[in-house]
């Protein structure tokens, strides 16, 4: 369906580097990245609003590189929707279909019918000045489908949306897509990319560093930039040693970890996940290779209940839930054992 292949273009002091990629059709796949990272860029070469330095676009098996955005039978929703404010609803979603001389029948059946499937048909007559954040990004995703693209382009489509209409406009999203529509969606939001994407891209500083389906992007990340967009806050650099078999980390000071798998470099780092940390009062009588006394630091909420800092000669961010917190009587100061399983850790070699 959509294919990038080296792509490279220098914008200002900011540039892109060989990033190329492949997305299937009917996937629905999320570039994400923080802000300055390139993936707005990214999608405005895609859509035809810019053109690469070097480097191919492929849609649908054509090269389309040097087409303009209304050839390219592709649709881009703005993050800030771009609404025209001086028509109404119907005229928004109807005016691509007068720029490509659609009869006026034709233009009423599939105004309403895109209105309809959008449950924006009670709007069609208002002007876009006082609509909600919802109800505009609902119109401008109606605009742009009306032609029935074969890629929808999405740049940040929650940004400007309340929390509490964010669930609506997932939902519509996910059923575009359940009905085979290829979406690219630009986000750089973790929550959200993992909830809607069947395949995730992570950008930073113009490269396209780890792509894959989410479970799999965060759960092995490649580097210390895409663990910490997990929100991953325990690393650990560490010496790699395989003693009578089994693999043990060695870290910077006195403890050592015993982790699974095999052809480790010499040195790295170790990602931990703090919800795959549990803590007892005192010391398992069986339980995980990993075991360790330390005393508490910190204590903040989180959303899953409580973070807790531990230090047990290296520091630990634990979550734990609010009642494990209560049953186990944590204070600040309180001595705390944490235990991990070997799988549990993921090695980045190189340092991350």
């Amino acid at each position: 369906m959509l294919k990038l292949n080296k792509i490279n273009k220098k914008l200002g002091t900011f540039s892109f580097n060989n990033v190329s990629t492949e997305i299937a059709e009917g996937e629905y796949y999320v570039l994400l990245g923080r802000s300055g990272s390139g993936k707005t860029q990214l999608l405005e070469l895609i859509a035809g609003l810019n053109v690469p330095d070097s480097g191919e676009i492929w849609i649908n098996n054509e090269n389309v590189t040097r087409k303009r955005i209304q050839d390219r039978n592709v649709g881009l929703v703005f993050q800030d929707y771009a609404i025209f404010p001086n028509m109404t609803v119907f005229g928004n979603i109807s005016y691509s279909l007068y720029s490509k001389n659609c009869s006026r029948n034709e233009i009423f059946r599939k105004v309403n019918a895109i209105a309809e499937e959008f449950n924006i048909i009670h709007l069609l007559s208002r002007y876009t000045q006082n609509l909600s954040g919802g109800e505009l990004q609902r119109v401008a995703l109606a605009r742009t489908l009306v032609t029935s693209p074969l890629l929808l382009l999405l740049d940040e489509p929650m940004a400007s949306i309340d929390a509490s209409l964010k669930d609506d406009i997932k939902k519509t999203l996910r059923n575009l897509n359940r009905k085979g529509l290829t979406i690219v969606h630009v986000t750089h939001d973790y929550r959200e990319a993992v909830s809607l994407a069947s395949r995730i891209g992570v950008i930073h500083n113009g490269h396209l560093i780890q792509e894959g389906p989410p479970s799999e992007v965060f759960s092995k990340p490649v580097n210390k930039f895409v663990a910490r967009y997990a929100g991953i806050k325990n690393f650990f650099r560490v010496k790699f040693r395989l003693e009578s078999g089994c693999w043990k980390a060695y870290c910077d000071g006195s403890l050592v970890f015993n982790i699974s798998g095999g052809d480790f470099p010499d040195e790295g780092l170790l990602v931990l996940k703090s919800e795959n940390i549990q803590t007892s009062g005192s010391k398992p009588v069986s339980g995980p290779d990993n075991c360790f006394k330390g005393v508490v630091r910190e204590i903040n909420p989180s959303g899953s209940g409580m973070e807790i800092t531990v230090d047990a000669g290296e520091i630990f961010y634990v979550d734990m839930s609010v009642k494990d917190f209560k049953l186990l009587q944590i204070n600040e100061l309180s001595e705390i054992w944490v235990t991990f399983a070997t799988e549990a850790a993921v090695a980045l070699p190189g340092g991350g």
